[in-house]
């Protein structure tokens, strides 16, 4: 499966043994590989789920295998080794047409402008009590070109979009989806319920265990 970039999940797994292999490969690295290939992707782009799933095919298969040997040497390998074998995946998925989805998705990536991306990096991760310094790694700047980047695209800084956007984000779980204040704290992208409580009131004029219970007494 490719999971994309920016994509937070929770998984929990009781009485299952399994054996993991992460891969971490950069959008750019996947543009340059895919403008490379002999025949260019032409797919529709749409909306995807935070992760996609990958034709299981007998090439993709061989390919993990190959790349067992080189982790249980003891050693790292070289480093142009493993941008070949990178190089190798990424053509083998793109070659496949069982792979619909992420083909489109790929398409996406050669299509999308680079303040695109940073407004789709933003818009999915908002929530998460991430540092300014993680969003710009997450859309692959340094901070300071984050920085220039985010005010000529959303016309304010970094931290005061966050702010109203986590804030109008806590009203819609409070009021609408009843959530308790630290809930909302916490997936709201909030250090601790009680800097979220300072927050709200101040832009709401409201604290969140009032908007809970005026909401309660609604319904």
């Amino acid at each position: 499966m490719l999971v994309k970039k920016g994509a937070h999940i929770v998984e929990q797994f009781f009485d299952s043994r399994f054996c993991l292999v992460l891969f971490f490969v950069t959008d750019e690295f996947i543009c340059e590989v895919l403008k490379s290939k002999a025949t260019p992707i032409h797919r529709p782009g749409k909306n995807f789920d935070p992760v996609i799933p990958i034709d299981n095919s007998g090439a993709v298969r061989a390919f993990f295998h190959s790349m067992m040997p080189h982790f249980e040497a003891g050693r790292n390998p070289d480093q142009s080794l493993i941008d070949l074998k990178f190089r190798e995946i990424i053509l083998t998925i793109a070659d496949n047409p069982a792979n619909k989805e992420l083909l489109s998705y790929f398409s996406t990536l050669l299509q999308e402008p680079q303040m695109v991306s940073l407004e789709r990096v933003m818009e999915d991760n908002f929530s998460f009590n991430l540092k300014l310094e993680e969003f710009a790694r997450l859309s692959s700047r340094s901070l300071s070109a984050f920085k220039r980047d985010f005010q000529k695209l959303f016309s304010t800084s970094p931290g005061r979009w966050l702010m109203e956007k986590r804030l109008k984000h806590a009203w819609y779980l409070l009021h609408y989806l009843g959530k308790t204040v630290s809930e909302t704290a916490f997936e709201s992208g909030f250090e601790s319920p009680s800097h979220f409580s300072r927050a709200f009131r101040q832009r709401f004029g409201i604290t969140p265990a009032s908007l809970k219970q005026a909401a309660a007494l609604v319904a």
